[in-house]
C-alpha cells in the first residue's frame, strides 16, 4: 500500500495521536506552531550499507536528538512504512524497537533496497540505509542424475549450475586424485577431450560465495571401451597335485563378459575347475592339477565395443633363476654365485655358463663362454623355491664377469636367466670393501622372492660358512 503524506497531513496525524479527535482544532494547531518554535532535531546515527542473510533479522537504526514533538517516519520508496509509533505497512515481519529502529525478520530477496528514515519537518531531513540481502549458494548437476556416460576418444562437458549473491565461484576437481591447491577448471563447465578410461571416475562441482559453507555436487563419468585386461601373472609354475590359480584383471568397464579357454578350447566348470570374480578379479581355480592341465591359457573379454584377449602359460619346467650374490666378490680370483629358482619338483640338472668381459674406456670385447654342468646341491627355501651356491675359481682379479644359469626338472628345461655382471677386486683391499660386501649380500637379497627373513639369515649364513670351507680357511681362527 503506498500513502504519500504532506507535511501538513503529518501534524494532522499528530494532532490525533496526541490530542484525540475531540480536542479543538484551533488550540491544537496552535501548539503545534509552538512546538516548531523548539531546537531543531538532528540525526545521530548515519545512513550505512547493510548486509543480511537470506532468513535472518535485521535492524536499521534512526536515532534524532531533540526529536521533540516532530514526526519520525519510515519510508521505502513512495511507501510509507510507519509514522511515530503507529504501523502503515500491514507486512508482519517489520516492527520498531527500541524507540524508532526498524526491524525486519526474516529478510527476503525483495527487501532489498533503500530505506529513509525521514523526520517531518518544513525541511524533510533524511537519512538513507541501503540493504543487501545475501544468498547462499545453490547448485545443480546437468544432468541432475549426475551421471555421464561417454565413449572412449569423444569429448565430454561436464556442467553444474549455480546461484546465489554474490555470483558463487564454481570449482571442479577430481575426487579420486592426489589432494592439490590447482583446479581443473573454473567455470559452471568441465571439458575433458579424448577421454580416455582413466578419465573415468568422479568429478566433484564446488561452489562458494563466502555467504554460508561452501557446497558441491558430484557427477560420475564412465568410459566406455573394449575391456582392458592384465594378468596377474603371465606364466604360472604348476606340478601335478597341486593347486593353482590364474587370474586377469579387467580394467575400466567391469561389466564384461568373461571366458576362459585352454590351448584354444573353451572351459566350463568341473568339479577340479572353477571360475568366479570379485570386483574386477576373474580368477580360474584348478584344484589337484593333473599332467593334461598344462598348457597356454587365455582370458577373453567381450563388451558391446569389443574384445581383448590375454594369454597365461602354465609350465612344470622351473622357473628362471634369480640371482641373490653381491655384484663384488671379497676375492682376488674367486666368486661365490648364488641364486635361486622356482621348482615344485627337485632339480635334475643344471647348467652355468660365464665369460669374462675385456673392456677400457673406448670398447667392450665379450670373451668366450666357459659352460659347467652341475649336480645340484640344493637346499629349499619353501615348497616352490631352492636356492643354490657355486665357487667359480681361478677368475682374473680386478675383472668384470658375466653369468648365467639354466635348469632342468623332470618336466623339462627352463627359459636362460638373465644376464649377472659380478666383479673380483684388486690387490688394494681394506675392512670398507668387506662392509659394502656384507651391505650389498643384505641388499641383494631384497631382490629376490619374500621369504622367512629368519629362514634367510640362516641360510646365508650357510653359503658363507661354505665359501670359507672352500677356500680353505679354517674357521677354528674365529
Amino acid at each position: 500500500m503506498k500513502i504519500d503524506i504532506s507535511t501538513r497531513q503529518l501534524r494532522i496525524i499528530f494532532i490525533v495521536i496526541n490530542y484525540g479527535i475531540c480536542q479543538s482544532f484551533s488550540e491544537a494547531y496552535i501548539s503545534v506552531t509552538d512546538m516548531e518554535s523548539t531546537v531543531a532535531p538532528k540525526f545521530v546515527s548515519r545512513g550505512h550499507l547493510y548486509k543480511a542473510i537470506i532468513g535472518d533479522t535485521i535492524i536499521l537504526p534512526c536515532k534524532v536528538q531533540d526529536l521533540g514533538s516532530y514526526i519520525l517516519l519510515w519510508r521505502r520508496g513512495s511507501s510509507v512504512l510507519t509514522a511515530a509509533t503507529l504501523m502503515i505497512t500491514r507486512d508482519p515481519r517489520l516492527k520498531l524497537v527500541d524507540g524508532y529502529n526498524l526491524q525486519i525478520s526474516d529478510v527476503k530477496i525483495q527487501d532489498a533496497g533503500d530505506y529513509v528514515c525521514q523526520i517531518g519537518d518544513q525541511e524533510s531531513k533524511d537519512q538513507v540505509h541501503t540493504l543487501e540481502i545475501l544468498v547462499p549458494p545453490t547448485l545443480r548437476a546437468v544432468p541432475e542424475t549426475g551421471q555421464v556416460t561417454a565413449r572412449k576418444g569423444s569429448t565430454v562437458t561436464l556442467e553444474c549450475k549455480a546461484s546465489g549473491n554474490p555470483v558463487p565461484t564454481i570449482y571442479w576437481h577430481k575426487k579420486d586424485s592426489f589432494p592439490t591447491t590447482s583446479h581443473l577448471s573454473e567455470s559452471s563447465t568441465l571439458v575433458l577431450e579424448r577421454v580416455e578410461r582413466h578419465h573415468a571416475g568422479v568429478y566433484r562441482c564446488s561452489a562458494d560465495n563466502g555467504v554460508r559453507d561452501p557446497i558441491y555436487t558430484d557427477i560420475e563419468l564412465t568410459v566406455l571401451s573394449p575391456p582392458d585386461i592384465t594378468v596377474e601373472k603371465n606364466w604360472v609354475h604348476a606340478a601335478e597335485g597341486c593347486d593353482i590359480n590364474l587370474v586377469c584383471i579387467v580394467h575400466g568397464d567391469v561389466n564384461s563378459e568373461m571366458l576362459w579357454y585352454q590351448n584354444s578350447f573353451l572351459l566350463d566348470a568341473t568339479d577340479r575347475r572353477s571360475m568366479h570374480s570379485k570386483d574386477d578379479r576373474y580368477i580360474l581355480s584348478i584344484k589337484n592339477f593333473q599332467s593334461s592341465d598344462f598348457g597356454n591359457y587365455s582370458c577373453v573379454a567381450d563388451n558391446a565395443l569389443g574384445r581383448t584377449k590375454k594369454y597365461i602359460e602354465v609350465s612344470g619346467r622351473p622357473g628362471p633363476a634369480e640371482f641373490i650374490s653381491p655384484a663384488y666378490s671379497n676375492t682376488l680370483d674367486r666368486y661365490n654365485l648364488t641364486w635361486t629358482i622356482e621348482s615344485i619338483p627337485p632339480l635334475d640338472e643344471i647348467k652355468l655358463l660365464y665369460r669374462k668381459l675385456m673392456m677400457n674406456d673406448t670398447y667392450q670385447h665379450p670373451g668366450k663362454w666357459h659352460d659347467i654342468i652341475l649336480v645340484p646341491s640344493l637346499i629349499r627355501l619353501d615348497q616352490t623355491h631352492f636356492v643354490m651356491s657355486y665357487l667359480i675359481r681361478k677368475l682374473d682379479h680386478n675383472s668384470v664377469y658375466e653369468a648365467m644359469v639354466q635348469a632342468r626338472n623332470m618336466y623339462g628345461w627352463n627359459e636362460i636367466s638373465d644376464i649377472h655382471q659380478f666383479y673380483t677386486r684388486g690387490y688394494e683391499y681394506n675392512l670398507d670393501d668387506l662392509e659394502y660386501v656384507m651391505s650389498s649380500i643384505s641388499s641383494g637379497n631384497q631382490t629376490a622372492i619374500t621369504i622367512n627373513a629368519c629362514f634367510k639369515n640362516l641360510v646365508l649364513v650357510y653359503l658363507l660358512l661354505k665359501s670359507y670351507c672352500l677356500l680353505g680357511i679354517n674357521l677354528n681362527h674365529f
